[in-house]
């Protein structure tokens, strides 16, 4: 079992990622760093250690030369300056969707609400933890219909200690929730079936992708549901090009409000219906 430097590692990882990835010096840092479970300070101050279990390392360094996400290999994800717990059965959480959660702070202005949340598709667990983080006197039933992305939920639930105000439910949409809340949550699958994915996609649970024949129908049956069990608020993502759709959808209902909001790269990103 080999040991070198911290410095000749991150060397080594970098040159063999170099033509395949993008980030590669970064992103040998970060598998180094989940290998010796260190910070960045722990390792820029330490590059004359020495690395243990080096194969073990390369062996990550591999897989992610084939693509596979560097968060399922080191089943970490950062997400809204928090670190999470991930793995593969629950999407990948994207940096756009911290942009999500400010949303729904704005809509609901007062911290100290006793609102009752749902999300719907609840997967690694993290907006229904950062808005419980957000709001400590709410309430939120999180739906999955994968019980792979419940497990992954369930571990990060458990990190934050919001057991008691995160209950995890299994099944399909709103289905296992009967009783009456006040704002609805999701990041569903909008995507299109026909759509060809990055090759890197293909490692991420394809029913948290994949909308339907057009991509916007999970998003149309969760608007049917708010709209039919009056559902005061409900902040979904989308896709770039939903919002006529979503728009014209909507033209003939009775709400109050419709607001949609763009991600940091100007693309339509999410809206936030008020009944």
């Amino acid at each position: 079992m080999r040991s070198i430097l911290v410095e000749d590692v991150l060397k080594e990882i970098t040159s063999t990622l170099n033509p395949l990835i993008e980030r590669a010096s970064r992103e040998a840092q970060l598998l180094l760093m989940a290998h010796l479970q260190c910070d960045e300070l722990w390792l820029m101050s330490h590059k004359k250690s020495e690395v243990k279990d080096v194969d073990a390392l390369f062996k990550w360094v591999a897989r992610r030369a084939e693509n596979e996400p560097l968060e399922y290999i080191t089943k970490r994800v950062s997400f809204y300056s928090e670190e999470f717990y991930i793995a593969e059965g629950a999407l990948i959480p994207r940096p756009e969707t911290e942009l999500f959660i400010d949303k729904v702070v704005e809509t609901i202005s007062n911290p100290h609400a006793k609102m009752r949340f749902v999300e719907v598709g609840v997967g690694s667990g993290i907006i229904s933890i950062m808005l419980a983080l957000k709001f400590p006197h709410a309430k939120f039933i999180a739906v999955d219909i994968s019980q792979t992305a419940l497990e992954v939920a369930k571990i990060n639930i458990k990190k934050f200690s919001l057991e008691e105000r995160i209950e995890l439910r299994l099944g399909s949409l709103l289905e296992p929730v009967e009783e009456e809340f006040d704002y609805l949550i999701s990041n569903p699958p909008y995507i299109p079936n026909s759509a060809e994915l990055e090759s890197n996609l293909s490692y991420e649970p394809q029913n948290a992708l994949f909308g339907g024949e057009v991509g916007d129908e999970i998003i149309k049956e969760l608007l049917n549901d708010v709209l039919k069990r009056n559902i005061k608020f409900f902040t979904c993502e989308m896709g770039y090009d939903q919002k006529d759709k979503i728009t014209n959808f909507l033209k003939d209902k009775k709400f109050k409000n419709l607001n949609f909001y763009e991600d940091l790269s100007g693309f339509d990103r999410g809206f936030t219906l008020e009944i």
